[in-house]
């Protein structure tokens, strides 16, 4: 009767740590830009913060969804895509409503549809970044509809994925160089990348995920360190304010 009631205690226990962990790969990728969200709104400064680091989620996270269709993999992982694609959208309507606000200079407006390359992901409107991932989308489903068959082709849409998202703290890397100074960006988000990419990579090892998934979680752990180095070469540094991007001709 003991040993019954210990294997059920098990289960139970074991189910509870799926579950928790399960939730944790869920909204864990999402809890690092609520810091940076509050102190852009807290600031109104959204210099600090790169768009690219939404863009690359975006591509990496719509990728990883059409992923699912050719090859399954767990349903927190393609749920935790959902969410994340919703939060950068919402990251990127806050940096677009700030930067317009603090325009001295109304200058000319940029959208998706000038088609100039000069201005790729520096719009100043929030549609256009919506139309610009709408377009992707349609293009990148086709393709997959298309190619469903052919399993080099699923498997390169899934490296692609996680390789675009291992690589999503580089335009930080810039954004800090740039400015020489890391004022601006938070320091509490990119902490929490650090954590949170680490237990995800954990994560895709002990779920044995594709080989894609934690190769390239790897790599992003690496490229988080780097960031935080920034922060202490940068801790005394005044900083260099770059160019807005939507500075009028």
């Amino acid at each position: 009767m003991d040993s019954i009631l210990e294997e059920v205690s098990n289960v139970s226990v074991s189910k509870i740590v799926k579950w928790i962990s399960a939730g944790a790969m869920i909204f864990g990728g999402v809890v690092p830009y609520i810091p940076q969200y509050r102190e852009i709104k807290r600031t109104e400064d959204a210099e600090g913060f790169s768009l690219f680091v939404c863009l690359a989620l975006l591509v990496a996270n719509t990728l990883r969804i059409l992923f699912w269709f050719g090859k399954r993999y767990e349903i927190p992982l393609l749920v935790q895509s959902i969410i994340m694609n919703v939060t950068m959208f919402a990251m990127i309507h806050l940096c677009v409503s700030v930067r317009s606000k603090n325009q001295i200079i109304r200058g000319r407006e940029r959208v998706f549809t000038d088609f100039d390359r000069r201005y790729f992901w520096a719009w100043t409107d929030f549609i256009s970044y919506v139309d610009f991932m709408l377009l992707f989308t349609i293009v990148c489903s086709t393709l997959m509809y298309l190619f469903i068959d052919f399993m080099l082709f699923v498997e390169l849409v899934g490296f692609l994925a996680v390789f675009t998202e291992a690589l999503l703290g580089v335009p930080q890397v810039l954004c800090n160089y740039q400015n020489k100074s890391t004022e601006g960006m938070s320091l509490k988000m990119v902490i929490m990348w650090t954590m949170g990419d680490t237990f995800k990579t954990a994560y895709f090892l002990i779920r044995e995920a594709p080989v894609q998934f934690w190769l390239c979680g790897g790599l992003q752990v690496c490229i988080d360190i780097f960031i935080l180095c920034q922060v202490y070469w940068y801790r005394n540094s005044p900083g260099i304010r770059s160019k807005k991007q939507d500075t009028p001709d």
